[in-house]
């Protein structure tokens, strides 16, 4: 189970998750990377988005064609279905799709997103071993707010990364998504982990960010129940709303991403 990991841990740099927490609160998730680490988050999303034209957009149709009828001939390969899911959300971050100046896609581009996370969920289902962790950074911003806005899915694509990197910075990520998708308790898991394997220096100030971020999702739920209409954070030690289900809600994603509570 995700949060039965243990070991002395190497200390993350937590100056990654300041940078998160800032892009995403800012409403930004979707133009960067938020597995944890440079590689698989910024790289994956960033270089390929920097490189994107209108032109370039053919390429990776190119791309994703090659890669679709590499997964269709080998329909039991965990890796194609995945690499065909990669292809798939580069396509969709083309220029011709995305608009980096308001972050927004294209109704092509987020059919292009459903697609990915097709092949995403066909790869999860062939239960591999170890879920591809690189496209799970990118799946984490296919089903983020400003794209398919599914966040328990961006939970489940989190998970696989957090354990398959388990650091500081991937469990603050973690804590952040799953307080965003109302997984309360699992959340607050992450945030305990998170704040265990980082630096003692940076404990507080980490500490006062994860709590932010929590109060500012539950404020954001409160408004969504009442439509809209301003609403006021639960009391301290009250419930915040609304609670995952006992078990685990949200999880079900790969093999080892299930039942991360």
């Amino acid at each position: 189970m995700l949060f039965d990991l243990r070991g002395s841990g190497r200390r993350a740099t937590i100056k990654v998750v300041y940078l998160f927490l800032a892009v995403l609160l800012g409403g930004g998730l979707v133009l960067f990377g938020i597995g944890g680490d440079v590689s698989g988050g910024l790289v994956d999303a960033i270089t390929e988005r920097g490189a994107s034209t209108d032109s370039s957009a053919d390429r990776y149709r190119d791309r994703a064609a090659e890669a679709q009828r590499a997964a269709q001939a080998n329909p039991e390969d965990a890796a194609a279905w995945a690499a065909l899911a990669r292809a798939r959300y580069q396509l969709a971050s083309a220029g011709e799709f995305f608009d980096p100046q308001t972050g927004q896609f294209s109704a092509e581009g987020r059919a292009e997103l459903q697609r990915a996370a097709d092949a995403w969920e066909r790869h999860l289902s062939l239960d591999p071993k170890q879920p591809d962790d690189s496209v799970a950074s990118l799946m984490v911003q296919t089903y983020s707010q400003t794209a398919l806005n599914q966040p328990e899915k961006s939970v489940q694509a989190q998970e696989i990364i957090t354990e398959s990197r388990p650091k500081a910075s991937t469990f603050a990520n973690l804590a952040v998504l799953a307080y965003q998708a109302g997984q309360t308790r699992k959340g607050d898991l992450a945030t305990a982990e998170a704040l265990r394997r980082s630096d003692k220096a940076d404990r507080e100030t980490l500490k006062a960010e994860l709590e932010s971020a929590k109060q500012q999702a539950v404020t954001q739920q409160l408004q969504d129940a009442s439509g809209g209409e301003g609403a006021t954070p639960p009391a301290e030690g009250e419930a915040p709303a609304p609670e995952e289900p006992a078990g685990g809600g949200g999880g079900g994603g790969g093999k080892k991403s299930g039942g991360g509570d």
